[in-house]
């Protein structure tokens, strides 16, 4: 007989805070957003705590009676876990960690952790982990309890060289042999990169969970893993597509998302390299999700980083079977009208039209509108094809009038 098993998942609390640059719309998406991590995690969030403050306590990162609030709470519900929505300083955690007495994680931990779990390949959980050795350096203070020196005896009296210094050492051996071993790799992928010829490079970029992975399968007829969860990918797959009889490469990279921690974005960037050498990027955008904006925000930035903010580039809105604009009712002459009532229509005719026919409208899933963005990709493949063979202008002409338009 078959063993039915069970998920258990841990019991936890998120924390979050107010401030003038983070104010109560804000915090409850990125609250919605820790919320959706830490069940892709293996967490069950049983309650959320808020403090509004000028800026967060240097020791507790929020005030004592909001910590005394938390205690309390954590002791009555049997709760695992504490995480909180920005990056706490080592000696933030450390007294968190001593007056609530369970696991304390913030937002990089938490996405540290997820990673681990995505990591499959060797490439990437050689990148995670020098992610996480990063991110631990400076908090090994107090998770050591026990003897304060290494060794005694004759002849080993002295200062020595205490249990923390050694924990140290052998974190900063480590960090510095994974980048050694990272150095070995990003030279054999730019081996294989080298090797791919001169074909055309397109890659697929986007917030978490917009769905590229999806995208990548219709495209390519590829089964690449996609699952409605964040971080779904890490690993970068490149796949051969032919539209008409024009191929081209097209690569699904790791997907972004706000507050990414500075240990990911450097120890990943070589991850990125595909997205680097990309001739055309397409830039998948969750167009129902209400913050899709800020999200397209976060990703340019992100870009622009890594030196590939100027790249031809085309916005593919996905998700349109999931769109769903707030009604705002004929006799409501009190509620201002806002972008959250724009129809599929209106979005079109705002700043998406200046992009010069380079914004398509699309369901992956349920393979909606794939002819027109299909047409859009394959006009600019080919233009980045013509200008690298001149002489070849003529190589798909049978393909012209099927997936281009007339000027």
């Amino acid at each position: 007989m078959l063993e039915i098993k069970t998920m258990s998942y841990e019991r936890t609390v998120l924390v979050g805070v107010l401030t003038r640059e983070q104010p109560e719309e804000k915090l409850k998406e990125y609250m919605d957003e820790l919320e959706f991590l830490t069940y892709t995690a293996g967490g069950e969030v049983v309650g959320r705590f808020v403090q509004r403050v000028d800026t967060p306590n240097p020791k507790t990162f929020v005030g004592s009676g909001k910590i005394e609030e938390i205690e309390e709470f954590v002791r009555e519900n049997d709760v695992g876990a504490v995480i909180f929505d920005d990056e706490l300083s080592p000696v933030q955690q450390r007294n968190i960690e001593k007056q609530l007495r369970v696991k304390i994680l913030d937002r990089t931990g938490l996405i540290l952790d997820i990673f681990a779990q995505r990591a499959t390949t060797s490439y990437a959980r050689t990148q995670v982990e020098l992610a996480q050795y990063e991110y631990l350096l400076p908090r090994l203070t107090g998770l050591w309890t026990h003897l304060e020196r290494q060794r005694g005896g004759i002849g080993m009296r002295g200062p020595g060289e205490t249990e923390i210094e050694t924990d140290r050492r052998i974190v900063r051996d480590r960090i510095s042999l994974l980048k050694k071993k990272l150095k070995q790799i990003d030279k054999q992928m730019e081996t294989q990169r080298g090797n791919r010829g001169a074909l055309v490079r397109v890659a697929l970029v986007g917030y978490t969970n917009v769905g590229k992975s999806t995208l990548m399968n219709v495209i390519s007829k590829s089964e690449v893993f996609a699952e409605n969860k964040l971080f779904a990918t890490l690993d970068t797959t490149v796949r051969k597509v032919v539209l008409g009889n024009l191929p081209f490469l097209l690569s699904d990279t790791v997907g972004f998302i706000r507050k990414l921690p500075t240990q990911l974005v450097e120890s990943f960037k070589s991850t990125l390299d595909e997205v680097r050498e990309a001739d055309l990027l397409l830039h998948v955008v969750d167009i129902s999700h209400p913050s899709f904006e800020d999200h397209i925000a976060s990703v340019n930035q992100i870009l622009s980083e890594i030196g590939c903010a100027d790249k031809q580039t085309v916005m593919v809105f996905n998700k349109i079977d999931l769109y769903e604009p707030d009604v705002l009712e004929e006799d409501d002459l009190i509620t201002p009208r806002t972008t959250r009532h724009y129809s599929m229509d209106e979005w079109r005719k705002t700043w998406m039209h200046k992009m010069g026919g380079n914004a398509v409208f699309i369901s992956a899933l349920n393979k909606e509108n794939l002819d027109e963005f299909r047409k859009t990709v394959y006009r600019e493949v080919r233009k980045i094809h013509i200008n690298r063979f001149p002489y070849n202008n003529f190589l798909y002409p049978e393909n012209l009038d099927a997936y281009t338009e007339e000027e």
